[in-house]
């Protein structure tokens, strides 16, 4: 499939551009008049995701070039965006040099836009700063990124 957005060849299951993350419809056919979609029951987890020590927060990418890496959070604060100088490289024009940061407070981790040209969106809503919950969907640039609070 390709999407409507970029142009990108997917494969054919995807619902998500791999390039810009925009959504993709199947075409429908003229004898098709509804369709249906199965639910997800479970997020898909690479393996090494797996072996991450308990305890320790993490990001892991879903979509884009670095699809299944994982940032481990450690520290009070990590940083998010494309300069060099950043602890979450997303290394692509959508996303801001110094796109956002995560910080952790006494009551959890919290997610906060430093002021970037696209914005910074937790479960397709756009945030200045959202307080994180075990498997939130981030979406930074063109990347899709899930909170996992183990």
């Amino acid at each position: 499939m390709y999407c409507p957005e970029c142009g990108y060849q997917n494969s054919d299951a995807s619902h998500y551009c791999a390039r810009c993350g925009g959504l993709i419809l199947p075409e429908a056919s003229a004898s098709q008049t509804t369709m249906s979609f199965a639910p997800v029951d479970a997020p898909v987890v690479p393996a090494n995701v797996t072996e991450q020590r308990a305890g320790s927060p993490a990001l892991v990418v879903r979509s884009g070039d670095l699809v299944g890496k994982h940032f481990e959070i450690s520290g009070d604060s990590i940083s998010i965006g494309r300069s060099s100088s950043i602890d979450v490289l997303l290394d692509d024009i959508t996303v801001s040099r110094e796109h956002a940061r995560i910080v952790r407070r006494p009551d959890g981790y919290y997610i906060e836009d430093s002021g970037s040209l696209n914005g910074t969106y937790v479960n397709h809503r756009r945030v200045e700063s959202h307080h994180l919950a075990d498997g939130d969907e981030l979406q930074i640039g063109k990347f899709k990124l899930t909170f996992l609070s183990r």
